[in-house]
C-alpha cells in the first residue's frame, strides 16, 4: 500500500487508529514536534523534496502523525509505503543499491550486520538525544562504534512466577527459586526452561549462561560485538556442567519435551510455578492468572542478562535526502509524543527511558522493563549466523544426557564455532 500524507486527513486517521489501539480513553496528542530547544536546530528546507519511508501497518499511524508536522515545518512531502514486516529487510537490501529503496525504513536491530555488509545503511547522529534512550537500545544499533539507527522498542524474556503458588516475593538466586518451588510442593518440576523441544534453544537459556560469565561474543568498550567467541574457558564449562546437572541425567528440571505449546500448557494449568519466557505468552492475554514478572535469577553468580531485541528506524546509505531523514528521526520521531504513539499502536516496551518509566506503572510491564535493562543486545554481527545450529545442538545433547561429557561437548562446540568464523 502506498499513500501520500496530505496536510488534512492524516491527523483524523491517526486519531482513529489510536482510539482503536489504545486502552487509554484519551488518545495522546498527535503533534509530535515537542523537542526541546537544546535538541532542535533550524529545519532544513524540504521544498520540492520527497522523503520516502517504509513501514508496516502497526507503525504507519505513528509515522503519519509525525509526518504531518514535518511537512508543515519543512515543506517536504512524506510518502509512507506500507509493506509486510517480514519483507522489509530483503527488499531494502535488494532495492537500495538500485536507487529504488526508501530514505528510511522501520526494522529490527539484528538486521544491522547484514545491512552493513550490503552497504545499504548509513550512520545516524542522535547527538544528546541518544542519552534519552535505554543504553541497551542504543548499543543494539551500534556497530564498530557507530550508531546506525533510532531505537524505539525493546523486548526480552524474564522470570514469570505464579503468585498463587509461590507467593509475591521474587527470588534472588537460582537456589532460592528452586527452594520456593520445593516448599510449595513442586519438587519434580520447579521451573520451566523452553528448549524448543528436541531442537534446543540457546536464546531461552542465555540469561542462565551469562550468569556464569559466558557471553556468546565479547563486546568492546563501545558496546559493539567483536567476533571473539566469549563462551569458552572455565565459565562456559561451568555452565555446561550446570545444564547437565539439571538435565535428564541429573535433577530433571530441564528436558527436551518443552516446546512452546507444552510450556504454555504446563504453566497456565498451574503445574509449574516459574517459567522463563516473554510477554508474548498467551496466558497474559486472559488476565486470569495472578502473575509476577522480574529479571531472571543468577545461577552462576553473575547478573543474568537476557538477549534484548530492539526495533527502530534505519536511514538508507543511498538517500538523496539524508539531512531531511536525520531531521525527521531526531526532531520528530525521537520525541516523547511520537514514541508514545508508537507504543500505543504496537505496545512493545519503549526504548525511550522516560516512557519506559511511565508504562512501568503496570507491574507486569515493569518486570519486563527491568529484565531488558539488565540484558544485552542480540548480536547483529554476521558471525551470529554461524552460532545457532552448533549452540542449540550442544545444549540439547547436554540436557538430554546423550553425552556424559558436558564439558567436552561444550568445548567441541566452541572450537567448531571458532573454526567456522575463522577465530
Amino acid at each position: 500500500m502506498r499513500k501520500q500524507i496530505g496536510m488534512g486527513a492524516a491527523l483524523v486517521a491517526t486519531a482513529a487508529l489510536l482510539a482503536a489501539c489504545s486502552s487509554d480513553p484519551e488518545p495522546a496528542e498527535t503533534n509530535t514536534n515537542t523537542a526541546t530547544p537544546e535538541q532542535t536546530t533550524e529545519a532544513p528546507s524540504g521544498e520540492g523534496q520527497t522523503l520516502t519511508i517504509w513501514t508496516d501497518a502497526e507503525r504507519e499511524g505513528a509515522l503519519a502523525a509525525a509526518a504531518e508536522q514535518f511537512e508543515a515545518d519543512t515543506g517536504a512531502t512524506v510518502e509512507l509505503v506500507q509493506k509486510n514486516f517480514e519483507d522489509l529487510r530483503n527488499d531494502f537490501v535488494a532495492q537500495v543499491p538500485t536507487g529504488e529503496g526508501p530514505d528510511i525504513t522501520v526494522g529490527a536491530h539484528d538486521w544491522l550486520g547484514a545491512l552493513i555488509e550490503a552497504g545499504v545503511v548509513d550512520s545516524v547522529d542522535l547527538g544528546d538525544v541518544a542519552d534519552d534512550f535505554e543504553q541497551v537500545a542504543v548499543d543494539a544499533f551500534t556497530y564498530d562504534g557507530q550508531l546506525y539507527g533510532l531505537p524505539y522498542s525493546t523486548e526480552a524474556i524474564a522470570l514469570i512466577q505464579n503468585v498463587d503458588l509461590v507467593g509475591d516475593v521474587a527470588p534472588t538466586s537460582w537456589e532460592e527459586m528452586i527452594q520456593m518451588s520445593v516448599d510449595a510442593g513442586f519438587e519434580d518440576r520447579p521451573f520451566l526452561l523452553y528448549t524448543n523441544g528436541t531442537g534446543g534453544d540457546g536464546y531461552s537459556a542465555y540469561p542462565l549462561q551469562t550468569s556464569f560469565g559466558a557471553p556468546v561474543f565479547v563486546q568492546d568498550e563501545t558496546g559493539s560485538y567483536t567476533s571473539e567467541v566469549g563462551m569458552g574457558g572455565e565459565a562456559g564449562e561451568a555452565f555446561a556442567q550446570f545444564l547437565y546437572d539439571n538435565g535428564q541425567a541429573g535433577t530433571g528440571y530441564f528436558s527436551d519435551t518443552i516446546d512452546y505449546d507444552t510450556s504454555n500448557e504446563l504453566f497456565a494449568s498451574g503445574e509449574v510455578p516459574f517459567i522463563l519466557q516473554g510477554p508474548w505468552m498467551p496466558f497474559f492475554d486472559s488476565g486470569d492468572m495472578n502473575l509476577m514478572v522480574s529479571p531472571m535469577v543468577s545461577a552462576g553468580g553473575e547478573e543474568a542478562a537476557p538477549f534484548v531485541g530492539v526495533q527502530g528506524f534505519y536511514v538508507s546509505s543511498q538517500s538523496e535526502n539524508a539531512l531531511l531523514a536525520q531531521d525527521f528521526l531526531v526532531n520528530y520521531m525521537a520525541t516523547e509524543d511520537a514514541q508514545r504513539i508508537l507504543y500505543e499502536a504496537d505496545p512493545r516496551v519503549p526504548a525511550l527511558t522516560s516512557l519506559a518509566e511511565e508504562v512501568s506503572s503496570d507491574p507486569i510491564t515493569a518486570g519486563f522493563v527491568a529484565s531488558a535493562s539488565q540484558g544485552v543486545p542480540m548480536p547483529s554481527i554476521p558471525e551470529m549466523g554461524n552460532v545457532w545450529d552448533l549452540w542449540n545442538a550442544a545444549e540439547i545433547q547436554i540436557i538430554t544426557g546423550v553425552t556424559d561429557d558436558p564439558v567436552g561437548t561444550w568445548n567441541e562446540m566452541v572450537a567448531a564455532l571458532e573454526a567456522s568464523i575463522g577465530g
